[in-house]
Order: structure tokens, then sequence, then C-alpha cells
């Protein structure tokens, strides 16, 4: 809504351009652009701290943004001082709203992702689902559905088909399947249900021969 109205205010000014007092924009861009600058810093030092955490990047967009806005105020303050060309100002703001709905949009879209559960883009399925049968004792893995938690840290819940084995052998692939996926998909939390078909078609051919 903000770049919307910036973007009415730029066609204004481009239909009606206005005496701008260059001098006074300079010294105001500068101060903001060494505010900007200090808190980006800041908050990419917090970002390396708490991983990919959403609410840490778009704070950090939104400086990242300021400090944008505030060197090409600067230099269209120059521009001005030199040229008296005042358009200069709305296309510089429009260039700056252009910039800042890309990176919105994308933050949007990975928000959106999150509150809807979305698979992750950078995982594969299928590749999660080869390296679970990949590990002793595993058969198969099916009804693997996972989601992304907050932007980083993913969940997984599914089906793991084992080899006829104690219940208590169950919380060693639990580890182990826990290890490889936090290694290779960063995914932190699972919910599994472990079964085993093999028990069951042993029952059904001692009952059919039995018949």
């Amino acid at each position: 809504m903000i770049s919307a109205w910036i973007f009415y205010e730029a066609y204004q000014r481009f239909m009606h351009p206005e005496t701008i007092s260059s001098g006074k924009m300079f010294i105001v861009a500068m101060v903001g652009l060494v505010a900007n600058v200090s808190c980006a810093y800041i908050l990419k030092g917090n970002s390396h701290e708490h991983g990919h955490s959403l609410n840490v990047r778009a704070a950090f967009l939104h400086m990242l943004g300021d400090t944008l806005s505030s060197v090409g105020v600067i230099i269209g303050a120059g521009i001005i001082y030199y040229t008296d060309w005042f358009i200069v100002d709305p296309v510089i703001s429009v260039m700056i709203c252009v910039l800042i709905l890309i990176w919105s949009y994308k933050l949007v879209m990975e928000s959106v992702d999150v509150l809807l559960e979305a698979t992750p883009k950078e995982i594969n399925i299928d590749r999660v689902i080869e390296s679970l049968k990949q590990i002793p004792g595993i058969d198969d893995a099916h009804d693997i559905h996972i989601w992304t938690i907050t932007s980083g840290m993913y969940a997984m819940s599914g089906h793991i088909d084992t080899k006829d084995m104690l219940i208590s052998e169950t919380t060693r692939l639990s580890k182990e399947i826990n290890r490889i996926l936090g290694e290779k998909f960063k995914i932190g939390h699972t919910v599994i249900q472990f079964g085993c078909e093999c028990k069951i078609n042993n029952a059904y051919h001692n009952n059919h021969n039995h018949g």
C-alpha cells in the first residue's frame, strides 16, 4: 500500500514537477543513511545468529531498502543541485519502490508457504524416501509429509515399514532416521509411525494353510 501511494505521488510529480530544496534533501538523506547502515549491520549479524528467521530477514530487508532509498535520495539531491532536473526525484522513487516490491513479494510468498504447511521447494520427497530406505532394517517409507515450521526449520511425518524386529529396535531406527534427515535435509522434527508387513503376511499364509 505504501509503494502504491509512492507510485501515485511519483506520477503526480511527473505530471507537475515541483521545486525541491536539494540542500535539505541531501542533509536528511545523509542522516538517514548513517542510521540505516548501522541498523542493517546489526541485523545482518543477528541473521547469522538466528539462522533463517523470517522476522530478522524481514527487518533486515526493510533496513536495506531504507539504506538504498537514502543512497538514491543523495544521488538525486546531487543531480538536482547541479542540473535542476526535478523529475529525477519521482524517477528514483519509482526505482526504489520496484526493488521493495520484489523483496516484499518473495518474503510474503515464503510466509504463505509456512502458513499453508507447503513442502519446501529445496526438498525432494523422493530423495528423502530413498535415503530412508537405505537404512538397514527399513523396507519402505510412505505417506511422507514434509512442511516448514519457520524459515529453514522443517518437520516430517510418515509411515516406515521395517523388518521383523523387536519394538525396542525401532528406537535405534528412529535415532538413525532423525540423524540422516537432520544432516541431509535439515529436518529437525519428525513424527514416525512404524509398521511391519511381514507379520501380517505370515499370519495370512498360516491361516490360509490351516484352512
